[in-house]
């Protein structure tokens, strides 16, 4: 699998992580372009986090190649790495916020610790603004003890997304939330993709997750999600890969339809069925 290909933000080439004697991914292969979403399922254990992890270099691969904006990051030093991890905007599991630092010192972080230093007033702007697309621009003072768990992942994203990524990776983004919290957490990353044009790579234990982002699309003027158009090229449908993984293997990888169709048993427990 190539690496080299501009269209190629995050390509894994056959990679195997091992911790001692266990196998936590046993030689996966995908890529993630421009403006697709990928939606990771699974059972506990079998390897999702990991991957994300390896995907920005957290974790040492034994073999295989990740390619992280067409560069080989098993041949880059931490400096290196550095300047490319803050092109990823990162949601970790239940927001992973900073509890001593207020919400906009929160969402502000990957700003001020980027290598090109903005001025104050641009960083402040940004803020609010990555904010105001989760709705929470009264929050800037509050602490994340002061906030509930889905306003937490919502500053999350603000977060993740406040430097305009390319690419954006959500590792549970719904965990431990209630069904109505949940989908507006998935309407807001399907916003982001559909006005930014954003790569996703999303870990979830909900298919549901995963049925927003292949069958609703964000509409501007209107300022809300709608039905996805299927036939289209262009449409979240066709944008929306859905992946599944056991024991470390990626043991399927295809469309929502391919996923329902699928007579595999391990792979069918992820799947609502339609009646």
């Amino acid at each position: 699998m190539p690496g080299e290909t501009q269209q190629e933000l995050l390509c894994f080439d056959d990679v195997t992580i091992r911790f001692d004697d266990v196998v936590a991914v046993d030689r996966v292969s995908f890529k993630v372009t421009p403006g697709q979403t990928r939606v990771l399922l699974g059972a506990a254990g079998t390897g999702k986090t990991t991957l994300l992890k390896a995907a920005i270099g957290l974790l040492p691969i034994n073999s295989g190649k990740v390619f992280l904006f067409g560069k080989d990051i098993t041949l880059l030093s931490e400096k290196e790495m550095f300047a490319l991890r803050s092109r990823v905007g990162v949601l970790f599991q239940e927001g992973g916020l900073f509890d001593s630092l207020t919400v906009e010192q929160n969402v502000a972080y990957p700003l001020v610790n980027r290598k090109q230093k903005l001025p104050e007033a641009e960083v402040h702007r940004k803020v609010q603004d990555a904010l105001s697309f989760v709705e929470l621009t009264h929050t800037l003072e509050k602490y994340p003890n002061e906030l509930s768990g889905g306003m937490r992942r919502r500053v999350g994203i603000a977060r993740a997304v406040v430097t305009e990524p390319p690419l954006v990776l959500y590792d549970s983004p719904t965990a431990g939330l209630d069904p109505i919290t949940a989908n507006t957490i998935m309407a807001l990353v399907a916003k982001e993709r559909d006005t930014q044009r954003t790569a996703n790579l999303i870990v979830t234990h909900r298919y549901q997750d995963g049925q927003i982002m292949a069958n609703f699309r964000y509409n501007a003027k209107r300022e809300a999600l709608e039905p996805a158009n299927g036939g289209s090229t262009n449409g979240a449908k066709s944008q929306t890969i859905f992946m599944v993984m056991n024991g470390g293997r990626l043991c399927f990888e295809g469309s929502q339809a391919e996923l329902e169709a699928s007579k595999d048993e391990y792979v069918s427990k992820f799947v609502l069925r339609r009646r």
